[in-house]
């Protein structure tokens, strides 16, 4: 049934945790892994700061793409390393999104997975409503069976 698991990840300790856990899941179903990194889009804010303008050092564009295009390239390494270490068909993505959730359930749909294996802090109460978990938007929006790793 769940053959393609879409793996968001992001490099944290709970990321990694829930690699380990999806890659086995893929072993046990004998399916395949797509890792996903979002990576943020430049911060126009950078761009036409009022703050004074010694006592900010900006990033050029193209050096902050580069930046996170070479951190998200060692996070997916990292993951896809590990899935094949473990016998289990791998592939991995990056794409720029400022809204992760949207990322996910997109390349979730345009990869045609069959579930998103994501993470989720568990935040509950207050601190759920006000950090919006990317985990709870997914969840709310995606039309892909989605599996929580806590």
């Amino acid at each position: 049934m769940f053959r393609h698991i879409l793996v968001p990840v992001d490099g944290s300790d709970l990321s990694k945790a829930t690699v380990t856990h999806a890659i086995c899941f893929a072993r046990d179903v004998s399916g395949h892994v797509t890792f996903l990194y979002v990576m943020k889009d430049y911060p126009v804010s950078l761009l036409h700061s009022e703050a004074d303008e010694e006592s900010i050092d900006p990033i050029a564009p193209n050096d902050f793409t580069d930046a996170m295009r070479t951190h998200a390239d060692r996070i997916l390494q990292s993951a896809r390393a590990e899935a094949e270490t473990a016998g289990v068909a791998v592939d991995s993505i990056a794409v720029t999104q400022d809204e992760p959730h949207k990322a996910i359930i997109e390349v979730g749909l345009s990869r045609k997975a069959d579930v998103i294996f994501m993470g989720s802090h568990s935040r509950r109460g207050l601190a759920s409503l006000l950090l919006g978990s990317v985990t709870q938007k997914v969840l709310s929006n995606s039309k892909i069976p989605v599996l929580v790793y806590r």
